[in-house]
């Protein structure tokens, strides 16, 4: 495993990180595709034992389950060894002060720790202004139940105002970038991924198989995620034509350096400078897969390769 420092933190942090979307009580939502505690447990002690120390979920994953199987599986292990990243936004308030207060209160409990690593701001908040939730968020600071907070899909001009103004206050800056990417959507190269670069934040990116289409040659699948959750199922539908076209060379570039498809869509990543891409899986053998990709680098040959075929897309994610 190889490890990297996020932005202008002290945070060390694996270069994956296991994603934990797929873990908690199933409901009748999004989240019916879900896998037990024991199985959560299973792959969340098999990828710290592999190197991973960087674990990331959310409030509203599986109505906070998630949050409860992370913090019950990692009592096995030191909490100074571990960081958790969580997130506040889909909840009553969105991100007003009153919502980040509370719901990092039920976070803590969920989780069963006395702090959160870093707090990540799920999506932009229209009806909040920004200094309201940065002072929030910069008293959780202060009372030690956050140690640093970041952003996720969101517009460029949107994630800058949030950094100019943590600059302005006086607050500690923004630290990652949680951002839809992969090689069949590129469109947060236009202006957010250069508004991370100008602030010195990181980049830990979500969906890196674009939901499976770049871990498999066939573009559909009978997985329970891909016929039960109607976000993930249908979101790269429209544009399958042109993406298929470069999961189709993902694969030529597994078949070159013999390892699979997913491991190539890992090397993408670190080529286009994502410090830790969010690595979501069910079963032990992905988990396996994302490690070879420390085993192989890919050559600039390589990515204009990938690259050249992309297409703009419409925009997904943000809000």
């Amino acid at each position: 495993m190889k490890y990297i420092i996020l932005g202008n933190s002290d945070l060390q942090v694996s270069r994956l990180t296991l994603g934990c979307m797929s873990f908690g009580e199933a409901d009748q939502g999004q989240y019916q595709w879900t896998i037990d505690y024991e199985s959560s447990k299973e792959i969340i002690h098999a990828a710290y034992e592999k190197g991973i120390n960087f674990f990331d979920t959310s409030n509203n994953y599986s109505n906070g389950t998630s949050e409860i199987f992370l913090g019950k599986a990692i009592k096995d292990f030191e909490r100074k060894d571990i960081v958790i990243a969580t997130k506040c936004y889909f909840n009553e308030g969105r991100l007003s002060p009153q919502a980040i207060h509370r719901e990092i209160a039920g976070s803590l409990k969920r989780l069963d720790t006395d702090y959160i690593d870093l707090l990540i701001l799920h999506r932009y908040d229209y009806d909040t202004p920004v200094e309201d939730t940065l002072k929030a968020l910069n008293e959780e600071v202060q009372m030690g139940h956050i140690r640093y907070y970041g952003a996720s899909a969101m517009y460029g001009y949107q994630f800058a105002e949030y950094c100019y103004k943590a600059r302005e206050l006086g607050y500690q800056p923004f630290v990652t970038l949680q951002n839809h990417y992969s090689p069949v959507y590129r469109e947060d190269e236009r202006d957010l991924i250069p508004v991370a670069e100008q602030f010195g934040v990181s980049q830990t990116s979500f969906a890196p198989f674009a939901a499976g289409r770049l871990a498999r040659r066939n573009w559909s699948s009978d997985s329970l995620r891909y016929t039960l959750d109607n976000a993930e199922g249908t979101r790269y539908d429209a544009m399958e034509e042109t993406d298929k076209a470069i999961a189709e060379r993902v694969y030529q570039l597994s078949v070159k350096y013999s390892v699979p498809m997913s491991t190539i869509a890992l090397a993408w990543q670190y080529k286009k400078g994502v410090a830790s891409p969010i690595i979501g899986i069910t079963k032990l053998k992905y988990l396996d897969d994302a490690i070879k990709v420390f085993d192989i680098e890919l050559t600039d040959e390589d990515v204009r390769y990938l690259d050249e075929l992309y297409v703009p897309h419409p925009i997904t994610c943000n809000r």
